[in-house]
């Protein structure tokens, strides 16, 4: 239940340059009744390659994290602004975008939080994790639907990033998910020196859908995702 004082705000984000025509995207924030009292805890999080802030999954997490008292913020990619897919665009313009989107939560210097995650689906989370390896202060990295390599190809995992992020980070994999072979992922994730949690999601793929012979619906996975990322940002908030 969403409580009665949380406010969602409806944000344009300026860019420090125009990508793609587009100088500013939109974001939604979430702020919890009595911020900044208690942990004082912002999670912002991005969509992935074929979404937008929209996403169903994105919007969910937003709205419950906002429910369990953290700072939410989600946003779109100059790409999806747009109106277009990702075809390739530059890196360094999607952690650009990022890093824009993340000024909000520092806009009021008295209300900034003490602690910051930041991560993602499927393309969010890979551009979270490149800005983490950045030695970018963060408190932790959360990962959806990691994108370790090409679809059916886990010979051609690429994991670099992660062995030079220092923070925590969650993986959060849909079973069916052929971009992340669980066996790599899990050979990569012992070479990671920083703390990892893996929890895996039954039946579900790289967007966390579900088919409708599984059994399972959209809103339990959904949940399970959701109980992942929250019992994870509260137990490194803890150990600080």
């Amino acid at each position: 239940m969403i409580e009665p004082s949380a406010k969602f705000e409806d944000l344009k984000v300026p860019l420090r340059d125009p990508v793609q025509g587009v100088s500013e995207v939109s974001a939604v924030l979430g702020t919890p009744e009595w911020w900044p009292t208690g942990s004082r805890v912002a999670v912002a999080m991005a969509h992935s390659a074929s979404g937008d802030l929209n996403d169903p999954l994105l919007t969910y997490l937003h709205r419950e994290l906002t429910a369990r008292k953290c700072l939410t913020l989600r946003f779109n990619f100059p790409f999806a602004e747009a109106g277009k897919s990702h075809r390739g665009d530059v890196a360094e313009e999607l952690e650009s975008a990022f890093r824009s989107a993340l000024s909000v939560l520092g806009r009021d210097p008295t209300a900034a939080p003490a602690h910051l995650f930041i991560g993602g689906l499927g393309l969010g989370a890979k551009v979270a994790a490149q800005m983490a390896s950045a030695a970018m202060r963060i408190d932790g990295l959360f990962c959806l639907g990691f994108p370790l390599h090409p679809q059916g190809k886990p010979e051609k995992a690429s994991a670099d990033m992660l062995y030079r992020i220092i923070a925590p980070m969650l993986f959060v994999q849909g079973l069916r998910d052929r971009s992340c072979d669980i066996d790599t992922l899990r050979r990569c994730l012992q070479r990671v020196g920083a703390p990892t949690r893996l929890n895996l999601i039954e039946e579900a793929d790289a967007h966390f859908r579900v088919t409708r012979k599984s059994g399972i619906d959209v809103a339990s996975v959904h949940a399970a995702v959701l109980q992942s990322v929250s019992n994870w940002i509260d137990s490194v908030v803890r150990s600080v």
